[in-house]
């Protein structure tokens, strides 16, 4: 009998780096960006294909949730601690819920065209038939800065072994990986959860999966925030890529709306603006921007909130927000 797909889509995360379109009480996947439906929507249609669908948030946002995908179960973490546990967590709760299964594990904020059907279809075949730990692996068309990479080995049937991870390469790293064949790495996986937990035993996520079965929360309290990369995945010896040329962008950060949005007048544009003289902008807001002999800005409006950064340095909202935590006003 083949194995129930169940999509697994995490939306616990706030997009702190889409600030000030993205606040505390209204995380990026909430929001649509000048689509009709929002990011989360967006994706659990994407997922229609599985046999069920579970959402992964925080408490504070579960009620948004099924407001906005009232179709999909959802689960709640009892704090966010990164991708780790909280992929782990939701293995667990689904194994109890569903039984033997397997999990397409993905973001609530990513922008996908093209055949994500298949490509999640083959991944979750390969992740039966391996018994092991699957990624996707986007096809790159340029040598991003911004992603972390996959170096592949010899491949057959759609698939090949994972050789390394790499982290985040600087700009003349990047062009070789992109010559030597690596994959984007795109935090879209595939797993049994009985595969995924059984590597986590020997991992720094293993003082969790010893408590699952008992109290949520001392399960979490057992373990700091660490990424399912970095705690499974890149010491994993059954790891697995599948290849995939989809039209893929995470929205991680405003520059990033530059490949996703039509260019007006040489800049990219959501909502009203007005640009003279200005180039190379990245301008969005919920009312209305006027740009004047300016170049390769982000500006952004949104509420009673205005930033302003260069666009090179767009990572550093961060910093902003970091600040603004620090005195309860994000």
């Amino acid at each position: 009998m083949e194995r129930p797909i169940v999509a697994l889509v995490l939306a616990g995360g706030t997009g702190t780096r889409l600030y000030p379109a993205s606040r505390s009480d209204r995380p990026k996947q909430f929001l649509s960006f000048g689509e009709d439906e929002s990011l989360l929507a967006e994706t659990v249609s994407r997922v229609g294909f599985a046999d069920e669908t579970y959402v992964l948030t925080r408490d504070s946002f579960a009620d948004g949730v099924r407001e906005r995908v009232p179709n999909a179960a959802v689960l709640t973490e009892p704090e966010p601690k990164d991708t780790g546990p909280a992929l782990a967590y939701a293995a667990h709760r689904i194994r109890e819920q569903v039984g033997d299964c397997v999990l397409l594990c993905l973001p609530s904020d990513h922008r996908i065209s093209g055949p994500f059907e298949t490509v999640a279809r083959t991944a979750t075949r390969v992740a039966v038939e391996t018994e092991g730990l699957v990624t996707v692996g986007i096809e790159p068309d340029r040598p991003a800065t911004g992603y972390g990479y996959i170096k592949p080995g010899p491949s057959g049937n759609g698939f090949a072994p994972v050789e390394t991870f790499h982290e985040k390469p600087d700009r003349e790293t990047a062009e070789r990986y992109v010559e030597e064949g690596f994959y984007w790495n795109a935090g879209l996986f595939a797993w049994t959860p009985t595969a995924l937990l059984s590597a986590a035993e020997s991992s720094p996520l293993a003082p969790m999966v010893e408590r699952l079965n008992e109290d949520p929360k001392a399960a979490f309290d057992a373990v700091g925030p660490v990424s399912i990369d970095y705690a499974v995945l890149e010491e994993a010896e059954n790891a697995f890529v599948v290849p995939a040329a989809l039209d893929w962008d995470d929205l991680g950060s405003w520059d990033a709306f530059e490949r996703v949005l039509d260019s007006q007048d040489g800049n990219a544009v959501l909502g009203d603006a007005v640009t003279i003289d200005a180039d190379g902008n990245v301008l969005a807001s919920d009312g209305h921007v006027s740009a004047v002999g300016v170049e390769d800005l982000v500006v952004v409006s949104f509420d009673d909130r205005t930033l302003v950064v260069p666009k090179d340095e767009a990572q550093r909202v961060r910093e902003v927000v970091s600040e603004l935590r620090d005195s309860g006003r994000f």
